[in-house]
């Protein structure tokens, strides 16, 4: 259970925001709101409102980034993509919540079989969806896209681009010390300052010692965060000079140690697998790569329903390697099959909140199934419209992106844009396994569409002129003709 200190956290940030905006550059602020508070406030912990959506860090930090811009730095933040079929999948992964509260309004009932033995009940019905819950469903969809469209506007120039890896940077420079100090001591940063344990204790331990956690929701979610941090550090050192090179270097080295200390065998494979590429391959290249493994991202959950995926070939594969690694891989399976089986039952529009997508007990309610991949999560939630919708504009975002390069030499490419993709790629393919989908996802995702329509549409983010531009002249010049109001 949360303490006090938690909720000071979530109401002490808002005021903090307010004065990030108020004194700092618009992008750091950005920065600092969306990157800080992901690392830094209580998870899990959240003020559970009527006819809103919870207001937990995510959603909280997000919010007040939009504050921020709109009323503090007084800067436009526009909703809507230039390319049409973003502007489609925007609207279509807002409005499918419509669909989805429609066709929920039934309660889900449980009941023990007469002459049974007694039983523990741990939901007696779970309640069908209602019209004052559409608002709150939409308004949650909205919030989850405010990092997206803050990025699309102001942090999608190679400027901006930087500060981002290097927030990454630094950020993953800081978070290694509790991250070290939980890998030596156990995971217990959270319940130190915050009073509670976000998660099961008995997943932190691996390979005879401990996988930290800090203050994120699961060890998992720090690792592909140290893995991002690696990935920025890298794509610095490569443009950087002089002893700004050598520090990125090191930094580079000393974040990878740290990923190898976070025992994540997925995490740690993308560091392999990435790193190099970031160093030494075309942006365009990059690029090309990041579209590729996101569109496996996208593939793969349309395989699984249509159960085409060698699963027992891949469990195979990763028993050679670590037993317990292919343990773990083949209870999300079983795990993802109940549940492909649960959101055949509605599969355009899924099963909607309050945990009706999960497998439970027809007689107790216990839950029966653990969601882990976003995908998963995402698909029995709001079918095959919402889930389509939401990779749609990930993967729509690089494909857009790859478009807008064509023709262009490396030297004409910011030099950050192609480490931000393979980050966004990374992590889309992460979500197969993970429910990794955060707002620093979403705010990468936006750097990258903003960036592309400048290069597309050159101009789209200048302010508008007023119709009557210059000024008019009251004197009469030595000529003894008025002058005329000038009109651009």
């Amino acid at each position: 259970m949360p303490n006090a200190i938690a909720f000071a956290m979530l109401l002490a940030w808002p005021v903090a925001t307010l004065v990030f905006f108020q004194r700092l550059p618009l992008h750091r602020a950005i920065l600092l709101c969306l990157v800080g508070g992901y690392l830094i406030l209580p998870p899990t912990a959240a003020f559970d409102l009527p006819l809103v959506p919870d207001l937990d860090k995510f959603s909280i930090s997000s919010i007040m980034a939009l504050v921020g811009c709109l009323f503090v730095a007084k800067e436009p933040v526009p909703l809507l993509p230039k390319a049409l079929f973003m502007r489609l999948l925007v609207a279509i992964f807002v409005l499918c919540a419509i669909p989805t509260v429609l066709t929920n309004s039934d309660r889900i009932i449980f009941e023990s079989v007469p002459n049974s033995a007694p039983i523990i009940f741990y939901n007696s019905e779970l309640p069908g969806l209602r019209l004052r819950d559409l608002g709150s469903v939409m308004m949650g969809q909205i919030i989850v896209l405010i990092p997206f469209f803050i990025a699309r506007r102001h942090l999608s120039t190679p400027e901006a681009h930087r500060e981002l890896l290097i927030a990454f940077c630094i950020a993953g420079l800081a978070y290694s010390i509790p991250a070290l100090i939980e890998i030596r001591l156990s995971p217990q940063m959270n319940v130190w300052i915050y009073g509670f344990f976000q998660h099961d204790f008995a997943q932190m331990i691996r390979q005879g010692g401990y996988r930290p956690i800090v203050f994120l929701p699961h060890a998992l979610w720090l690792a592909l965060f140290v893995f991002s941090a690696l990935l920025a550090a890298t794509s610095l050192a490569r443009v950087a000079q002089g002893r700004d090179r050598v520090r990125f270097v090191w930094a580079a080295i000393y974040l990878f140690g740290l990923l190898v200390l976070c025992k994540s065998m997925a995490s740690l494979s993308y560091g392999l697998a990435f790193t190099p590429i970031v160093a030494l391959a075309s942006y365009r290249l990059q690029v090309k790569l990041a579209l590729g493994i996101a569109l496996i991202g996208c593939i793969y959950p349309m395989l699984r329903n249509a159960h085409v995926i060698p699963l027992d070939t891949i469990l195979a594969q990763v028993e050679a390697i670590s037993e317990d690694r292919a343990q773990s891989l083949g209870y999300r399976f079983e795990n993802e099959e109940a549940l492909l089986a649960r959101a055949a039952e509605k599969p355009l529009f899924g099963w909607g909140g309050w945990g009706r997508n999960l497998m439970r007990d027809e007689e107790t309610g216990r839950i029966l199934t653990i969601p882990d991949g976003h995908w998963i999560i995402a698909f029995g939630s709001f079918g095959w419209v919402g889930y389509l919708a939401e990779m749609g504009l990930l993967t729509g975002t690089l494909g857009l992106l790859y478009w807008a390069l064509r023709g262009r030499r490396n030297r004409e490419i910011s030099p950050h844009v192609a480490c931000i993709s393979l980050i966004l790629g990374a992590t889309m393919v992460d979500m197969l396994l993970n429910d990794t989908l955060v707002p620093i996802t979403w705010m990468c995702a936006g750097a990258l569409l903003g960036y592309a329509e400048r290069l597309l549409h050159p101009g789209i983010f200048d302010p508008r002129r007023p119709l009557f531009q210059g000024r008019q002249e009251i004197d009469t010049p030595a000529d003894g003709k008025r002058l005329r109001p000038v009109i651009h």
